[in-house]
């Protein structure tokens, strides 16, 4: 079995491209149990994004997979291969296992470090699990890449660092104020800019807030949204007055508020006035910042906000490559025990029925023995069992990370003598096997060595 990864995202494909071969919710459904239907596909999870498309399949052969894979693509999008096939990615077995980390972990995004891509693979994942497209691999594979991301932004500070000039105004008037409760935000600006900045003012306790725009009809539609106040561009004057931190972010051609303006407004203040222009070109004259009791901040300022997280957010980045490092380890090493699982069971059942057997015959021979003195020798010979195979199963385990693995367990269940019982669960799963259920096709994968199918997982 083989884990494979076929798809692009917003570095490898342009966004003309990504419209055209984008999953629309409706149909994401039937597309996913569609692929997990195409020829040698076991397992199937679809990712579709403004910014990434991915298909994660579980199939038996690398080369038949990825080939029915971008088939898959081409029938579904009635797009031929040649206008996709150069923008693809393939991620194979180990490597498809590090990319889903760093995706979901926010490495690979537009934005390194945003959350949203957590929760987008984990409804893909729930989603397919819900369509019945996901077996044993996939069931743990995503279960542990939602964990890490959880992780990776609970144990760093990957997405603490503001990264959007609108976030980072206000960052800023977060140093400016110990609180935003009580003051006076006046947003001059009600476009997307605008409104991004009333939205994260408003997440950060800004209680009361102005929202004045050129177009009345905008600047009322916004301060509704966000519980503001809004008022026309001619109120500036009295706005400024009233106004602890002023952001402005208009498309005006010039400068809206002037050094005038401001020595007008200040003998009717007794605070200071932080202004901070977010608007290319500046509305705000820069000579402003002459004026005493006046603090001007430009978009350069954020700018440098902006670079210097994403510097702090790149260092973040470091110390979740290690974390993923460690996830594709732990991976690595459930997959490798996935073959051991039956001779380790098949072990202990032998080593039990022993005890049992040795149970019965004590009980025969010693019938007066009181029902406490039984359960004394049942405790202590169990004990006995179980010390006796805590070696030979760790031997087991070592046996299946290692090169020859195959050779080493045949060797183990020949020293046990565990041939017949192995042999007799392979029976009982294949003809599991041959019900004609979801689940039963997956049946294999539960234990793979002993379906024949042996794991494939490498580095």
């Amino acid at each position: 079995m083989h884990i494979l990864v076929v798809g692009f995202n917003h570095k490898t494909a342009p966004v003309s491209l990504r419209e055209r071969l984008a999953f629309s919710e409706n149909e994401w459904g039937k597309a996913v149990t569609t692929l997990r239907h195409t020829k040698s596909v076991l397992e199937s999870v679809i990712i579709s994004t403004c910014n990434r498309m991915e298909l994660y399949v579980i199939c038996d052969q690398l080369h038949t997979g990825e080939y029915y894979a971008k088939t898959f693509l081409e029938e579904w999008f009635s797009v031929p291969k040649s206008e996709f096939i150069d923008h693809l990615y393939i991620k194979q077995n180990e490597e498809a296992v590090r990319h889903l980390f760093t995706v979901v972990c926010g490495l690979d995004s537009m934005v390194i470090g945003e959350t949203q891509i957590l929760g987008q693979v984990r409804d893909a994942f729930l989603k397919a699990q819900e369509h019945q497209t996901t077996g044993t691999m996939f069931n743990t594979l995503f279960r542990q890449a939602i964990t890490l991301g959880k992780r990776a932004h609970a144990e760093t500070e990957l997405g603490q660092n503001a990264v959007s000039v609108s976030y980072a105004a206000v960052e800023l008037g977060k140093k400016l104020f110990p609180t935003f409760s009580g003051k006076t935000v006046l947003l001059i600006g009600a476009g997307e800019t605008g409104k991004l900045t009333a939205k994260h003012f408003q997440a950060n306790g800004a209680d009361r807030m102005i929202v004045l725009n050129r177009t009345w009809e905008k600047a009322r539609e916004v301060a509704a949204h966000f519980g503001a106040e809004a008022r026309p561009l001619t109120q500036l004057h009295q706005s400024l007055r009233e106004a602890d931190i002023v952001v402005s972010s208009t498309g005006a051609s010039g400068a809206i508020i002037t050094r005038e303006m401001i020595k007008r407004v200040l003998p009717e203040r007794s605070a200071p006035l932080f202004l901070i222009d977010i608007a290319v070109p500046r509305d705000i004259e820069p000579n402003v910042h002459e004026l005493d009791n006046v603090y001007l901040y430009d978009i350069d300022d954020l700018q440098e906000i902006v670079s210097a997280n994403l510097q702090l957010r790149e260092q973040e980045a470091e110390k979740v490559r290690h974390m993923i490092e460690e996830e594709v380890r732990a991976f690595r090493d459930w997959v490798q025990t996935l073959g051991v699982v039956p001779l380790i069971t098949a072990l202990r059942e032998k080593a039990l029925a022993i005890q049992e057997e040795t149970m019965k015959s004590i009980e025969r021979k010693l019938p007066d023995l009181t029902e406490r003195e039984l359960r004394v020798i049942r405790k202590h010979t169990k004990s006995i069992v179980n010390q006796l195979l805590r070696d030979p199963i760790m031997r087991a385990k070592e046996l299946a990370a290692s090169p020859d693995r195959d050779e080493a367990l045949e060797m183990f269940a020949h020293i046990f003598a565990l041939e017949e019982s192995l042999k007799k669960k392979q029976a009982e799963e294949q003809k599991q096997a041959h019900a004609p259920s979801l689940e039963n096709v997956a049946a294999p994968l539960r234990h793979p060595a002993l379906a024949g199918g042996k794991v494939t997982f490498r580095s």
